[in-house]
């Protein structure tokens, strides 16, 4: 056997044979000859001598056990449940979640006409379809039903702790934990985790408007969230503030039990007639029983309905870009909706069809409403609100509207900053992400993490959903990369990962540029820019939401910092590559060629990459 000695680049020859017969001759490396100087040979090593580290008693596949808390317990929350414990071995999870049961925004509102304006089919989860939804747009009840029997299907119950709202979580530099409060009643509780998971959802912090005489106000008072269910509407006057989604939706519903309505809109907005081409109506739209029976019975069938129905949702991302024809499209199309459905009141097309885009606000399918603005009890009033008397509203123009109840839909924080306080080397998430903190924006490294703040992850925050695509598979995918991201932290020894301020700042640039081009980037108000209009946009993700399932399905490692357990001595890969070995392969039982299967797709030879989304 002979073997082929290569020169070290810059060196003009070696004092050894090109060529050695290693059979016969060992291979020894002689003093070198640079550039006409001669060198001494580098040491000999010797395992004898040398200095070595204690290797960790752990098998590669063997992760270390990470205790994770995921605070909320709406959709984001239940599919955390579900998804997090089967894509991370070892995991120790606890959902807090501050109401009684899960369902989150589908709990807590249940104002007169409550509905998805999704359709029902689209919005559950990926792997738990219901064949028998009531209705081609179900009610917030069904809704919240459906997701508390995925939740109890998949055994969520034992991870939550209801009726616990979290009240700080405090990031210990010591330990490399988070100390997370919470309360229950009148009792206090401390809890050390890993790692904290924001599931709060974007819409749970609800708050009324601050004009004066608020609280002066004699009647019955309630934020659209906050609804009283005692309420009768009959013979009532009632003033609706808002135009938001659940504005319209009261709006329509309540025009028809009322004496007289009361709409207060300050902002002018789209009222689309679907959101894909689905045309829903004000009144219930019934799935019939033949059809759930031939959906129960026929798989195929129903899976490609439901992918027929689903894949208009990847299909819309076009009408975000500005001067795009799809968006001059949607301008016309809604445009002549509007004023074909204010019926008598057709003159109010003026006020009411925005200056702004199509798609600049979310758009709001609003069956029912025009119709409603356009009946004799109900006045759509823009003048600005000046105060709240004991009996009503005035407004700047000095006239008087007396009211007997006034439902607020003014919204909810728009500055992504969870209800509970969240503290890193002495710095709070607030600080850093309100109007008047250090950046005035939610800043975050893709939407997922934040600078500075060990071991946070964020689910469903800024940046986190796409204009195209469905909710829940975005919360999946996202869901997906946070597990890719426990399962590196928990094989690899790592102790503390967060992203890099550079990436998160190239991330923002990237994001300033591409919303630029897009319609949400003119003046309106909504809760893509925190309700200011022409100031940052944070509340999508720059791009498709084919585009957002590629960046999320590979982590891009680079972009962290990661601090390692004590065991592995600064290494990084002691802790990671333990003794050596894997505990499979002590297995007799265990199947060591997984690898080896029939029908092959060489694409996917260990690793599947291609498919989008």
């Amino acid at each position: 056997m002979t073997a082929i000695v290569a020169r070290p680049n810059g060196t003009d020859h070696l004092n050894v044979l090109d060529t050695v017969d290693v059979a016969t001759e060992p291979i020894t490396v002689q003093p070198r000859v640079t550039n006409g100087a001669a060198t001494s040979a580098r040491p000999r090593f010797s395992y004898a001598t040398a200095t070595t580290l204690p290797l960790v008693d752990r098998f590669i596949d063997e992760p270390r056990s990470l205790r994770v808390a995921v605070v909320g317990g709406g959709l984001t929350g239940i599919l955390a449940g579900i998804l997090l414990p089967r894509k991370v071995p070892g995991i120790k999870l606890t959902i807090y979640e501050k109401n009684p049961d899960f369902g989150g925004t589908w709990l807590e509102n249940i104002y007169p006409g409550v509905r998805c304006d999704i359709p029902s089919h689209v919005y559950q989860a990926t792997f738990a379809p219901k064949k028998d939804w009531s209705d081609e747009f179900a009610s917030g009840a069904e809704i919240r039903d459906y997701w508390q029997d995925v939740a109890r299907q998949y055994d969520l119950y034992k991870y939550a702790r209801f009726n616990e709202r979290v009240l700080a979580a405090e990031w210990y530099t010591t330990n490399s934990t988070w100390q997370v409060t919470s309360s229950k009643g009148d009792k206090s509780i401390k809890e050390e985790y890993d790692f904290v998971l924001t599931a709060v959802g974007r819409f749970n912090t609800w708050q009324l408007p601050d004009y004066p005489g608020l609280s002066d106000f004699q009647g019955l008072l309630r934020h659209t969230s906050n609804w009283d269910a005692t309420f009768d509407p009959a013979g009532k006057r009632v003033a609706v503030i808002g135009n938001g989604a659940s504005g319209i939706q009261v709006v329509s519903s309540l025009q028809n039990q009322v004496v007289q309505l009361d709409h207060y809109a300050r902002s002018k907005t789209w009222i689309a007639s679907s959101w894909a081409g689905d045309d829903r109506t004000l009144e219930p739209q019934p799935i019939s029983q033949e059809k759930q029976a031939q959906w129960q019975a026929d798989d195929a069938a129903y899976l490609e309905f439901r992918k027929t129905m689903e894949d208009k949702y990847w299909r819309r991302f076009r009408t975000f870009i500005k001067d795009s024809d799809e968006n001059a499209a949607l301008r016309e199309r809604f445009t002549d909706v509007m004023k074909s459905r204010l019926g008598d009141k057709a003159h109010l097309a003026k006020d009411m069809v925005p200056d702004f885009s199509p798609n600049c606000r979310r758009l709001t399918p609003g069956p029912g409403y025009l119709e409603a603005i356009g009946q004799d009890n109900v006045d759509y009033i823009q003048t600005p609100i000046r105060r709240f008397t004991a009996t009503g509203i005035e407004t700047e123009d000095g006239k008087h509207r007396p009211v007997d109840a006034i439902f607020c839909s003014t919204g909810s924080r728009r500055d992504f900053v969870p209800a509970f306080e969240i503290v890193s080397q002495d710095t709070t998430l607030a600080e850093v992400w309100a109007a008047d903190g250090e950046h005035g924006f939610p800043y975050s490294y893709l939407g997922v993490a934040v600078p500075g703040f060990h071991n946070l992850l964020l689910i469903q925050g800024p940046h986190g959903t796409a204009p195209s695509g469905t909710v829940p598979h975005s919360v999946e995918s996202q869901l997906a990369y946070i597990a890719k991201v426990l399962r590196k932290v928990s094989r690899e020894g790592i102790k503390s990962v967060r992203p890099c301020k550079a990436a998160a700042d190239d991330f923002l640039a990237y994001c300033d540029s591409f919303f630029k081009e897009s319609v949400v980037s003119e003046t309106c108000s909504s809760w893509y820019n925190g309700g200011i209009p022409g100031s940052r946009v944070h509340g999508i993700w720059p791009g498709s939401a084919a585009h957002l399932t590629i960046v999320r399905r590979d982590p891009r490692w680079e972009d962290f910092k990661y601090e390692y357990i004590a065991e592995s001595n600064g290494n990084r890969f002691m802790g990671y590559l333990g003794n050596g070995s894997t505990r499979k392969e002590q297995d007799a039982e265990s199947d060591m060629t997984t690898y080896l299967h029939e029908a092959v797709d060489l694409r996917d030879v260990h690793e599947s990459w291609h498919t989008i989304p």
